[in-house]
């Protein structure tokens, strides 16, 4: 968590510490457990182990058919090269790896808009949170109702995590979700 912004009501925006979210364009308010993928992150962790040993055991195989150095001394650095870029990308790969095994559920507060924007709030307190939805809605409902709480904010990075609706498509191309007639 990274630290406390004001929650705030006006007339007609929604105020996420300096971001501004019109009324209007707010198309839902819910509170949901944001959960690290970490299922995803181990697949993503052994395809990336498959290719790093697949790449290395080709270049080193490679090395030794073709020959590249008539020195035996260079052909062994070369090899040696191999396996260290190998390791090297391994531990790339279990740190990001270890990232998302380590990363924190948080329970949030979101704010969707009809555009990209989502803003994002947390409290330790859930029930907190789902208070806010209630008063949140009842602004939209009544925009002369103001008020102002503080909440928590994140740092993360998204990739890491599941983050709205999860929809599968099947079948055509470049479907943007407008039936047209």
């Amino acid at each position: 968590m990274a630290g406390g912004v004001d929650l705030r009501t006006s007339k007609r925006l929604l105020w996420v510490g300096g971001a501004a979210y019109p009324q209007q364009n707010i198309t839902r308010v819910y509170t949901f457990l944001l959960t690290p993928r970490r299922g995803e992150a181990t697949v993503l962790f052994l395809k990336r182990v498959g290719i790093v040993l697949s790449v290395a055991f080709a270049l080193v195989i490679l090395n030794g058919i073709t020959g590249f150095a008539s020195d035996e001394d260079a052909s062994r650095t070369i090899t040696q090269l191999v396996w260290i870029g190998a390791v090297v990308s391994l531990v790339y790969c279990a740190g990001d790896l270890g990232a998302v095994l380590t990363a924190a559920s948080h329970w949030v507060l979101a704010v969707e808009t009809s555009g990209a924007s989502t803003a994002l709030v947390t409290s330790k307190d859930t029930q907190h949170l789902n208070e806010l939805v209630g008063q949140v809605v009842n602004w939209i409902e009544n925009p002369e109702i103001e008020f102002q709480v503080k909440v928590e904010t994140l740092l993360i990075n998204p990739r890491n995590y599941h983050f709205g609706d999860n929809v599968n498509m099947y079948g055509g191309s470049g479907n943007v979700g407008v039936a047209k007639s």
